[in-house]
């Protein structure tokens, strides 16, 4: 891995982009200018993230059908948050389904 404008190795930085979701996804796409493999994974944690925050949100007004559901898609997104900190530390660009393809057109 090389080193990025932040002066991190890149796999650092793209496994930092998810580390507080969608909030440190903002701040790397903002901040970092040369490394496309940094901005995709950052693109992918504000997507993905914020996605899931705006859906549970929206489940938590649901009673108790709602509540089970986001509970387990909060078991779901801790599971995909380590396998995404994982893939990008090791320098793979994983992509999500549709969210992958999404975020490779804002890099």
């Amino acid at each position: 891995m090389t080193k990025t404008s932040l002066g991190l190795e890149e796999n650092v930085e793209a496994a930092l982009s998810y580390v507080l979701g969608f909030l440190t996804g903002i701040v790397f796409y903002l901040l970092e200018k040369d490394s496309e493999f940094v901005r995709f994974h950052a693109m992918q944690s504000i997507v993905v993230f914020f996605s899931i925050t705006i859906i549970q949100g929206v489940l938590m007004f649901i009673p108790f059908l709602g509540w089970i559901l986001s509970w387990l898609l909060w078991i779901f997104s801790i599971a995909l948050w380590i396998v995404l900190i994982i893939k990008a530390y090791n320098g793979e660009k994983f992509k999500i389904p549709f969210v992958g393809e999404l975020s490779e057109k804002y890099i």
